[in-house]
Order: structure tokens, then sequence, then C-alpha cells
């Protein structure tokens, strides 16, 4: 009776201290998790506060799984009634590269990057009469071209946002050189390389321009 009463106290207490571990290691694993959405978020805050425009590449090429990822990181960008109104144009030619550059002054690093995505507007992404709805295609293009600078910093790239739209200009001739069928508008040129040298990001962060509850 005795070793029978010593032995059902000892399960006992080994079960108390099994639910105690269980428990701390529960606790622990929300920690855990906790943790790793803070380090997540700062993540996220840090790309987007480090990344800057960047003018000057290397003479290398860019791999085709980081090309995929920043097409993947652009058709990922919210989009007014998920129309989705965007084709985008991957320029790896090195002659069209050069042509691109003597055709936009304000793209002349493209002579010497290895890389170009031009994000064009779909107008057969609409309906006849959508009118008021096609507007929104710039914001959805603005969207797309941001996604894939981040993207392009997160991955040790270097990219700039140079305008095309809405330069009739601008988007006549870069309609003529990449033989863009009529539906498709250029909105931008993202000239893209692996940055040569150390460009240092510009703080941009100015209370001043910020009102909360503005009406009240």
């Amino acid at each position: 009776m005795k070793i029978s009463m010593i032995l059902n106290v000892a399960l006992g207490i080994a079960l108390v201290f099994l639910c105690y571990l269980v428990t701390i290691g529960k606790g622990k694993e929300k920690e855990q998790e906790q943790e790793q959405k803070q380090d997540s978020s700062e993540v996220v805050i840090n790309n987007i506060l480090q990344r800057t425009s960047i003018r000057s590449y290397e003479d290398r090429p860019v791999e085709k799984e980081k090309i995929e990822k920043l097409l993947r990181a652009g058709m990922a960008a919210p989009t007014a009634m998920n129309r989705q109104p965007w084709h985008l144009v991957v320029v790896r030619d090195r002659s069209l590269l050069q042509q691109i550059a003597g055709l936009c002054p304000n793209a002349s690093m493209a002579k010497d990057a290895p890389l170009a995505i031009v994000p064009c507007g779909d107008m057969n992404k609409y309906e006849e009469g959508e009118d008021g709805l096609r507007g929104f295609w710039p914001q959805d293009l603005s969207a797309v071209t941001e996604n894939i600078l981040l993207q392009a910093h997160a991955m040790g790239l270097g990219a700039v946002w140079t305008g095309t739209y809405p330069s009739e200009e601008r988007c006549k001739a870069m309609s003529q050189l990449l033989r863009l069928p009529s539906n498709l508008v250029p909105f931008c040129t993202i000239v893209i390389g692996y940055p040569k040298g150390d460009q240092q990001p510009k703080d941009k962060w100015d209370e001043s321009k910020v009102t909360y509850d503005m009406g009240k």
C-alpha cells in the first residue's frame, strides 16, 4: 500500500511538472511568434526607409530568377476593381537600353544598366464607357512600380523610377521603340542593376506635413 501511495504521489507530481513545462513551452512559443512579427515589421520598414534611387551600376547582369521576383512583386500591387491593368515589358538588350537612354534624358543611366522594366497600362482591361474607372490606371501602375523598387532593394539591386506618362512625346517615343500595341501606354521606365558605389538614402520624414483628423 505504501509503495502504491508513493507511486501515485510521484505520478501526480510528474503530471503537474509536465503540465508546467507544457505551459512554459507555449508561453515561449507565443513570445517567439511576437518577436518574429516584430522582426518582420522592422525588416519591412527598414527596407522602405533604406531604399534610394540608384543611377550607377556594375557591369553585371541581373539573374533571371531575380527578374521574375521583381515581376511577381509588381503584379502583387493593389488595383482598382481588380482590373490589373498592367503589362510589364522587360528590356535586357543592350541596343534597346542605349536607345531608351537616348530617348529620355531622365533615363540616360539606362545606357550602362543591364536591365529595365517598362510598366505599361493596358487599356483593354476596361470596357467601353468605363472612362471613370480607366482614370485610375496610373495609380495602379504607380503601386506596381513602387513594389518593384522595394523588391529590387531587398535583393541587393539598385533601381530608379524614370517618368514617361503623361508626357505625350515620351509615351509616343517609347511606344515606337518597343513596338507596343495601341492598347498599351508606357507609364515609366524602371532602370535596374547592381549598384556601383555606396548610395545613402535621404531622410524625407517631415512631421509638419502630417495632419491628424483634419476637418474636426
